[in-house]
């Protein structure tokens, strides 16, 4: 917004239509119903930009939140801390300050690299992350590292970036997550549509580590969710399976494309 030189009024409510016109602007409000306020909880661990200011919370702060709770639930011995960039370096900063472990930069971005847990195919997300990121030795070489990151979906994108740790010299790296485990399909615009690929769904913590090849695994307590945005309004169901809406029966997210065969 005040990248282009907007200026904040309010926010728009959920199911609200504000129309401009000749005459100056209207308001919308009856066509949804009065439905309570269900926020995306995920909008404030990944999402969103940190400079966002989501009903009144900041992002970055509830990200800081998120690491700080992470350090007195999830606590490690080590020498660094680093984040996965972006989502995880806020979270990262709040494990940090929290624990009094040192705050390192080991991970560079390649920024023109796309998000990965959303690409299609595993090949697909496996070459992103090999060029997406590159580790920092200076940082990570002869160290144990607390490694935070927002979360875990399929387990690819964090298994390839411990291996890049270790190859860097990391001696010990404790995996720390800012969510909850992924456990329960999103319906709602994160591209989860089903639970077959979901780490979480099929193996316990201590095996999850095991296969991203981290020393140690702790995420984020579901319990602790609403303490982020100081709010119980929020939609969680990828991680708790309470949906505030009625789940759809079709599930596939393929039912909007084109098949080959529909060409002919």
């Amino acid at each position: 917004m005040t990248a282009v030189g907007g200026k904040f009024i309010r926010d728009i409510d959920p199911g609200e239509i504000l129309v401009f016109s000749k005459d100056g602007i209207s308001e919308m409000r009856g066509h949804c119903g009065q439905k309570p306020k269900h926020a995306c909880i995920f909008e404030y661990i990944y999402f969103a930009r940190p400079d966002s200011h989501i009903d009144g919370v900041s992002v970055h702060s509830s990200r800081l939140a998120a690491g700080r709770i992470l350090a007195e639930k999830c606590p490690a011995q080590a020498d660094v801390v680093i984040g996965v960039p972006d989502s995880g370096l806020d979270a990262a900063l709040g494990f940090s300050q929290a624990s009094g472990i040192p705050y390192g930069i080991g991970l560079i971005k390649n920024k023109y690299i796309g998000r990965t847990f959303i690409s299609p195919g595993q090949n697909s997300r496996s070459d992103k992350v090999n060029i997406k990121l590159s580790a920092l030795g200076e940082t990570v070489s002869g160290k144990r590292i607390v490694l935070v990151d927002d979360s875990i979906v399929r387990g690819t994108t964090s298994k390839r970036i411990v291996a890049m740790l270790r190859e860097a010299g990391a001696k010990e790296i404790h995996f720390r997550v800012s969510a909850p485990p992924f456990l329960h399909p999103c319906f709602y615009g994160t591209d989860i549509d089903s639970c077959d690929d979901l780490i979480a769904c099929h193996h316990t913590v201590e095996k999850t580590a095991e296969i991203i090849g981290a020393d140690s695994l702790g995420y984020l307590p579901v319990s602790e969710l609403p303490s982020l945005i100081g709010s119980a309004g929020l939609c969680s169901a990828c991680f708790t399976g309470e949906y505030p809406t009625t789940v759809p029966e079709a599930k596939l997210k393929d039912k909007f494309e084109m098949k080959i065969s529909d060409k002919k």
